[in-house]
């Protein structure tokens, strides 16, 4: 039990996906400018991230490394993802419009967001079992989420105060996004067990 808030807490404010590794900063940058899209695409990147990171887990366990086929890994990965983001589309335009209307905007976003393959890819490095992958994928959609948010309510706020033209759009979301990361870089010192 231990191992699993571990990792939850560490996926979600001592390595955010985002703030830390780097990884999502299109969707960060691109999609981070209202609350309301911002959770929009952090309720997607959770729903297919969980999906995706059990997809390709029992795809290296039971296919690539028993045939010696880990060379072809990030490939496989790509079409795993692209192809369980078409089906997914597909299914919840049939099942469920209202969630297809809620997401559908975000969805095909998702297919290119590097966090997913990144994830996908970081719970084989980490020997992770399934369950354990389960974990921090969730756990990592929701840092990611959270730092989307955060991200979108201070760009919120800058958005109604007076802000130097020079400085205005993109370079003051990079120093902000900066700020935001050394904020996150405070919690580094979080030991569990």
């Amino acid at each position: 039990m231990l191992t699993y808030i571990s990792i939850f807490i560490t996926a979600i404010f001592v390595n955010n996906i985002v703030l830390t590794q780097f990884l999502g900063i299109c969707p960060f940058l691109g999609v981070s400018k209202k609350i309301d899209s911002a959770l929009g695409m952090g309720a997607a990147v959770t729903f297919v991230m969980t999906i995706s990171t059990i997809v390709t887990y029992l795809i290296q366990t039971y296919l690539l490394t028993p045939f010696g086929l880990t060379f072809v890994q990030t490939i496989i990965f790509i079409l795993v993802i692209a192809a369980l983001v078409q089906m997914l589309e597909i299914i919840m335009k049939k099942v469920s419009p209202a969630l297809y209307q809620a997401l559908g905007v975000f969805l095909p976003l998702i297919t290119t967001n590097c966090t997913i393959l990144g994830v996908a890819i970081l719970v084989i490095q980490k020997n992770f079992n399934l369950m354990e992958s389960v974990v921090f994928a969730i756990s990592t959609a929701l840092g990611f989420t959270l730092a989307l948010v955060l991200f979108a309510g201070i760009r919120e706020q800058l958005s109604m105060t007076k802000i130097p033209k020079a400085m205005a759009g993109i370079p003051i979301a990079l120093i902000t996004a900066g700020l935001l990361a050394m904020a996150f870089m405070g919690f580094s010192g979080i030991k569990i067990g």
